[in-house]
């Protein structure tokens, strides 16, 4: 984390798997707190993502605690599992 004038960037290597998951200007949350996405990049390890943090959600959440290279966790957009799980589910039998 660091600071970008009066807010902060929170860069996180997030695994490969939740890559696809993951938009520009979407939502994802760490440690319990919903974020945007400001920028998203595929790397060879994962990807990378970038967030801006307002000083009010570094003061007012547990985000001020996080270290370089700590852990965080992370939890995927709702509305993304629901695409995936529409996408691969078998098509409906037509009514008859």
């Amino acid at each position: 984390m660091e600071p970008v004038g009066e807010s902060w960037e929170l860069r996180i290597l997030a695994p490969q798997a939740l890559g696809k998951y993951l938009a520009y200007k979407g939502s994802i949350t760490v440690n319990g707190v919903s974020l945007t996405v400001n920028s998203i990049t595929d790397v060879e390890a994962g990807t990378e993502l970038s967030i801006n943090l307002i000083p009010h959600t570094v003061e007012n959440t547990a985000l001020h605690t996080l270290r370089a290279g700590g852990p965080v966790n992370l939890e995927i957009d709702l509305i993304a599992r629901y695409v995936e799980r529409m996408l691969g589910a078998a098509p409906a039998a037509p009514d008859r």
